[in-house]
């Protein structure tokens, strides 16, 4: 078992915080048990806490222009960093020639480092050399794993007696994650033992006990996996709720996740997580979002389980509507909705212990 934290992280995220394609920069100041935060660089927000950009509540984390500035900030606090985090989601998980001179440039200053994109670069070459002349790691955190060391599908899952909980979007990058950890927290602050099951790269960065990263995987053991990250949360941990970490949406052109989730997480009930100012899929002009009302009946369809409730993600939203929005879609769906991040899910929770 890890011991958290590692280390200290500078998040690296030049030119994409506060966008869908920061996400994992996002969700490591939001939170995470693996690093303490140090820093993120993206010299659009230089001079402000990253925080106060994200979510508008101070994270003490402050943006810096480079990796060069961040560093020696860190330093004259004593606070010696000793990771690079690449904290950019681009659309494929690419990484681009800006980016990769910036990392060069950190395993010269003796800097570990993480990534979780689809550019390995333990499989670098350049990389590689560099940073065995420097001293340090690099890990691959979307490094498909060896398949001796793989589950296929077993059923096992079915010994599972906890309350299994997906939740799942109608959208990619639309903050399911974020959403999972504010429903697990809630319900432990409640009194009710909770765990996640990350499913993506950034859930892994955040310390996740029990993950996964399924884009990453190979088909034939996805449904597998999912079933023993979630049978082994249960096993392990014995606890009341399990809450399952979305991927993409079902309907995604490029991200159509969620199908093993239903189909090997066996979940009793479904949350999902919806920005009603999203007209397009992320990153796909030209293809529109599918009704709400219409993904409820596929999830619902394909599941043989009920959703239960709606999450709205307020991007692009006055907070001073996100009310008269969540009143709109009860009405319109009959479920349950809030805001997470600015309401809290204290309904949800409510509405939960009844399943329990």
């Amino acid at each position: 078992m890890n011991r958290f934290p590692e280390g200290n992280a500078i998040i690296y995220c030049e030119g994409s915080f506060n966008t869908t394609n920061g996400k994992t920069a996002h969700g490591l100041v939001r939170r995470t048990a693996r690093y303490q935060v140090l820093s993120v660089i993206d010299s659009r927000y230089q001079g402000r806490d990253a925080g106060k950009v994200l979510d508008g509540v101070s994270k003490n984390i402050p943006v810096f222009e480079t990796l060069e500035k961040a560093y020696q900030h860190a330093s004259k606090l004593g606070n010696l960093p000793t990771y690079l985090v690449v904290g950019l989601a681009p659309d494929g998980g690419r990484l681009s020639n800006a980016a990769r001179g910036d990392i060069k440039r950190a395993i010269k200053m003796g800097l570990n480092i993480d990534s979780g994109l689809h550019d390995f670069l333990t499989e670098d070459p350049e990389m590689v050399a560099l940073a065995e002349q420097y001293g340090v790691t690099l890990r691959d955190i979307r490094k498909t794993p060896s398949r001796k060391d793989l589950h296929f599908f077993s059923g096992k899952i079915e010994e599972v007696s906890c309350l299994k909980i997906a939740l799942l979007g109608t959208d990619s990058a639309i903050g399911k994650r974020t959403t999972a950890w504010i429903l697990v927290d809630s319900l432990r602050t409640a009194g009710i033992s909770a765990e996640l099951i990350g499913t993506g790269q950034t859930a892994w960065l955040q310390g996740a006990k029990f993950s996964l990263i399924m884009d990453s995987l190979i088909n034939d053991f996805v449904s597998g996996e999912i079933e023993h990250a979630v049978w082994s949360a249960w096993k392990n941990e014995n606890p009341q709720v399990i809450v399952i970490e979305g991927q993409g949406s079902l309907m995604n052109p490029a991200y159509p996740g969620g199908f093993e989730i239903l189909a090997a997480g066996r979940p009793d009930i479904v949350i999902l997580q919806h920005a009603p100012a999203r007209k397009e899929y992320d990153g796909f002009p030209g293809y529109p979002l599918h009704p709400l009302d219409q993904q409820i009946k596929v999830i619902e369809l394909l599941s043989g389980k009920p959703v239960v409730a709606i999450t709205i993600n307020h991007e692009n939203l006055e907070p001073k509507i996100i009310s008269k929005i969540c009143q709109e879609v009860e009405r319109q769906t009959g479920l349950i909705c809030c805001d997470p991040l600015l309401q809290g899910v204290s309904g949800i929770i409510e509405q939960l212990k009844t399943r329990i």
